[in-house]
């Protein structure tokens, strides 16, 4: 085996190649033995990727897997009750979709202008993500209409901030009162 020094590093050459060895790090070559069986047990899910032999759910497991109630053929179209948004790049709409949250409003809009561009348009997913935002402002909205407080700070996570991170929490009020404070100032400032 021939040794070579140069500046940090350590390179030792042998017949299949050359390692890297830095002084401080030790040989990369080596690594620390794993862990058995024994101790990985009390891991739920160890053990999935193993030989089918030794998994306990394989008795339960079929190839190719069994579906209950499988229709044959082509699946009937559910019907259309509501408005469903289909990708510009499908020739139709798929026969079981969801219709829980149909598009309405200003985010519905929203929605429906970012299903004129294809799926690997930029626009398509910042606009869904904006109705997103928008749709959480409206729901606000309708609570407040209906006669409900929302409880916001609650839906954010406030009490489990404070409980397990207290310094995002102050990070983020100063953030939020830094903006908070800037936009009252730049409107007194137009008003002016």
């Amino acid at each position: 085996m021939e040794r070579q020094d140069h500046q940090d590093h350590v390179h030792r050459h042998d017949g299949d190649g050359h390692v890297h060895q830095h002084p401080l790090q030790g040989d990369f070559t080596s690594h620390p033995p794993r862990p058995g069986r024994e101790q990985l047990s009390h891991i739920q899910g160890w053990g999935v990727d193993l030989d089918r032999k030794n998994r306990p759910g394989v008795p339960m497991e079929r190839t190719p897997p069994r579906f209950i109630n499988q229709h044959e053929g082509k699946l009937p179209q559910q019907p259309e009750n509501v408005e469903v948004l289909v990708s510009c790049e499908r020739s139709g709409i798929t026969p079981v979709f969801g219709t829980v949250q149909p598009p309405q409003g200003v985010s519905g809009a929203l929605r429906r202008l970012a299903f004129k561009w294809s799926e690997s348009d930029m626009r398509h997913w910042l606009l869904l993500l904006l109705a997103d935002r928008v749709n959480v402002v409206e729901g606000i909205g309708d609570d407040l209409a209906s006669g409900k407080v929302p409880n916001v700070l609650g839906e954010m996570g406030i009490k489990a901030e404070w409980q397990y991170n207290k310094a995002g929490l102050a990070k983020k009020a100063l953030v939020a009162g830094a903006v908070v404070g800037t936009a009252v100032y730049l409107m007194r400032r137009r008003d002016r």
